[in-house]
């Protein structure tokens, strides 16, 4: 057993609890759904989250430390971490990981704030394909809005690993067993993140929640890398500013569709795990999906299926006390896949979510704050990333501030 790890065991900064692992659906650690709605203030929620959408059939790895950055949105003093081995082939096997806050733009941690994660009370894990584990509680001070770096030594032949692969951040590969490690010495980097899902804290007097389900939009696509300005990212500042203490949890899965596989199962297919079983969720926004399916799909749906699909979500959301706010579909003529017909869809399906009819709890108008008003199946020049489909950094703002937060202090049933 490596000195650096011996340490942190004598250093005894942890509380442990049972492990769980579990088939990834849905996954264990996360709310009674029946109860979404009653949130105790000592229960579990998730600060950050990404979802496996693939094996990457390029990527596995043996006797190598990974050592990867995430963001949250709310702060805790208790954390824990999913690990999903959901596409793998071959059980995975993990030891010596660190939860540390990270020094920014390096591989470098900030060495008094690391901390031993165990599972079960073990410092290793092998999970089962298809299946997840769940740290035990891991004590540490997570400010809102910092940056962590989780580290893990992958021992043994991984096979393709479990990853999201547009994480639009950068994370860090060595050789050996160096997740202790204060800085990792000629690292590789990765901008993928390879398998885990979550990152959740315990803390008082926080709301909940709130999932963002979409596309590439909502991944973050042509934002600026190592940035955190996806409009989730800068809708969990200002939700903070606001006096809210609401977890935001980014399910975007660049090239997703709603109806059908596309670059991931479909946000039909997913949303039991990527939404419902999210720890502490209370209200889901669902976003760009659909945009995928009438620029990709052959032949193009027509508005009244999406619009169906839509509706199936939002029963699914009410039937489980979780608020479903729904997203107009921003402009996208001038990419490489728009169509006349796909326009005249989007614009049914636009004027749909803004009817009384909708079962929307709230509508987010994406397609009002990024449109140009001379031209409304455009972008606005300013909120263009160059593609016609993507906003940029302005645009994922001009997205964010489209959210009223007023819609997270009112209380509906349903």
């Amino acid at each position: 057993m490596k000195a650096a790890f011996a340490r942190s065991v004598l250093a005894g900064l942890l509380c442990s609890t049972l492990i769980a692992v579990t088939a990834q659906q849905p996954p264990s650690g996360a709310m009674p759904r029946a109860s979404a709605q009653h949130i105790s203030e000592r229960q579990w929620v998730g600060t950050w989250a990404t979802p496996p959408v693939h094996a990457d059939t390029h990527r596995s790895f043996y006797q190598q430390t990974l050592r990867q950055i995430v963001h949250t949105s709310i702060g805790g003093t208790q954390a824990r971490i999913r690990i999903s081995n959901l596409f793998g082939s071959r059980p995975l096997h993990i030891e010596d990981v660190h939860l540390a806050r990270w020094t920014r733009g390096t591989s470098i941690i900030l060495a008094n704030t690391d901390r031993l994660a165990l599972f079960n009370g073990q410092p290793s894990v092998t999970i089962p394909p298809g299946a997840s584990a769940v740290s035990d509680p891991v004590t540490i001070t997570l400010p809102a809005l910092s940056d962590v770096a989780i580290s893990m030594y992958l021992p043994d032949h991984t096979g393709p690993a479990t990853c999201n692969p547009d994480a639009h951040q950068t994370s860090y590969i060595a050789v050996g067993d160096v997740s202790g490690d204060t800085t990792l010495k000629n690292a590789a980097t990765t901008g993928s993140w390879y398998y885990i899902t979550n990152l959740d804290i315990q803390a008082d007097s926080w709301r909940g929640a709130l999932v963002t389900l979409g596309a590439s939009i909502t991944n973050g696509y042509k934002s600026t890398d190592n940035a955190n300005l996806r409009w989730p990212d800068i809708l969990a500042q200002r939700l903070l500013g606001a006096g809210l203490r609401i977890g935001v949890l980014n399910e975007g899965i660049s090239g997703n569709r709603l109806l059908t596989y596309g670059a991931g199962e479909s946000a039909e297919a997913r949303f039991d795990r990527d939404v419902l079983a999210q720890p502490g969720v209370r209200w889901v926004i669902f976003s760009d999906d659909p945009i995928n399916d009438l620029g990709s799909t052959r032949p193009i749906p027509k508005a009244d299926q999406l619009i169906a699909g839509m509706q199936q979500l939002i029963d699914m959301a009410h039937r489980h006390h979780i608020q479903f706010l729904c997203s107009t579909l921003t402009p996208y003529q001038g990419a490489n896949y728009w169509t006349p017909a796909g326009e005249t869809a989007r614009e049914e399906v636009n004027a749909f979510l803004r009817s009384k009819t909708s079962g929307c709890d709230a509508v987010m108008d994406q397609d009002l704050a990024t449109h140009d008003p001379a031209h409304p199946t455009q972008y606005l020049p300013a909120y263009d990333s160059g593609d016609h489909l993507h906003p940029n950094d302005a645009g994922m703002q001009a997205i964010a501030n489209a959210v009223d937060p007023s819609i997270f202090t009112q209380r509906k049933s349903h």
